[in-house]
């Protein structure tokens, strides 16, 4: 029994057991994925995909520089670090 298997593009959504990439990568996938969408190639539920990948990613490095912020701020406040929890941020 054969079965076709479409290839997926390379910024398939990570399954959730896969630990999320940090800002660096994020970005850098962000920037390819924009540089394969402006190139015009792409199918319309490719461009759809591509289009959802960049929105979790964005959320991703949205949340992590909210994270990095806070901590920032615990840091400068008193001039101590405090205990930071992730979950923290505002």
């Amino acid at each position: 029994m054969s079965t076709k298997n479409p290839k997926k593009p390379e910024t398939a959504v990570k399954s959730e057991s896969e630990q999320p990439p940090d800002f660096e990568s994020a970005i850098a996938e962000l920037e390819s994925l924009v540089q394969r969408m402006e190139g015009g190639e792409l199918s319309l539920e490719d461009s759809l995909r591509e289009f959802e990948r960049g929105v979790q990613l964005t959320r991703l490095c949205q949340d992590q520089l909210k994270a990095a912020e806070h901590r920032v701020k615990l840091l400068t406040a008193d001039g101590e670090e405090k205990d930071f929890i992730d979950g923290d941020a505002e």
